[in-house]
């Protein structure tokens, strides 16, 4: 069952216990609030509640607080997406570190995906689950208009990025083998990761504009040979060099999230992703949308 909300704001980060920690160190504002709310599909992640200049907004880490609690398999999608949606959120930046398919990447990299690739096998993945609802396209699985923004706040602070790439959403928990990373090189991807799916599409389902916001943290296994280290993040997957690349990418997220939201404040939302659904609502599956509702 759903529950009265404590708070609402217009843009949400979805992240790991990383950005988490970033922001607690109030670069990005000041906490007001922190709720775990009831939905029909469970308990959401704790929602935080930010606040800086006159915007407001909030953020959810998928993984925990305390280091890496809950991996990608288990991660309640639904839940989480679905507490967004009842906070008022109508845009998501979703904060991700997958690994690199494409060597024209390096770790420490910003990258903006423009396309997925489900490889997913046993998350729930819809909100529609045994009705009539749920073909909806995914000709730009995210949001153009916030991709724009971040293109343009890459542009300006003259960071290494990427406009285009295809990320693979591979099940999890376990990492890739070396041979299902030749297959989905040869499928066409560039990233490899464990996070962004179904997310995406859960928040394309209830009309959310959603995008996801990448720093590069490895190569994937058979990429580049990388020997195994006991004990080591990765297990030796990532060099001393580029675990320096990745840190300093990740210490620039608040001033980029900041940038973000302040090319987004007060603009309308001019994607169809607020569209999504109309054609059930047109034909009385959904309750059309009252006055003033996006």
């Amino acid at each position: 069952m759903t529950e009265p909300v404590p708070f609402s704001a217009p843009i949400a980060v979805i992240g790991g216990s990383g950005a988490y920690h970033l922001l607690t160190g109030q670069a990005l504002g000041q906490e007001k609030n922190c709720k775990i709310l009831n939905t029909p599909y469970g308990k959401s992640a704790p929602i935080h509640h930010f606040s800086f200049a006159n915007q407001e907004f909030l953020f959810l880490s998928r993984h925990g607080e305390t280091d890496y609690s809950l991996t990608a398999p288990f991660v309640n999608y639904r839940a989480n997406i679905y507490a967004l949606k009842q906070c008022g959120v109508e845009r998501i930046i979703s904060w991700s570190g997958p690994g690199i398919i494409n060597i024209a990447f390096k770790p420490g990299d910003f990258v903006i995906p423009h396309d997925i690739i489900d490889e997913t096998r046993n998350r729930e993945t819809t909100f529609f689950k045994d009705t009539g609802i749920g073909f909806i396209r995914q000709n730009e699985p995210f949001c153009p208009q916030i991709t724009v923004a971040l293109h343009d706040t890459l542009h300006l602070g003259r960071l290494p990025h990427h406009e285009q790439a295809v990320y693979a959403c591979t099940e999890g928990p376990r990492l890739e083998t070396p041979a299902e990373i030749r297959k989905l090189r040869i499928l066409g991807a560039d990233l490899v990761g464990m996070t962004l799916a179904p997310e995406a599409f859960l928040a394309r389902e209830i009309e959310m504009c959603y995008t996801p916001f990448c720093y590069l943290t490895n190569y994937a296994e058979g990429i580049k040979p990388r020997e195994f280290k006991k004990g080591k993040l990765f297990e030796g997957m990532q060099t001393d060099e580029e675990r320096k690349q990745v840190e300093a990418a990740i210490q620039k997220f608040p001033e980029l999230i900041r940038a973000v939201f302040e090319s987004l404040h007060g603009v309308e939302r001019s994607c169809n992703c607020p569209h999504a659904l109309q054609r059930y609502r047109d034909k009385g599956f959904l309750p059309s949308r009252s006055k003033g509702e996006k």
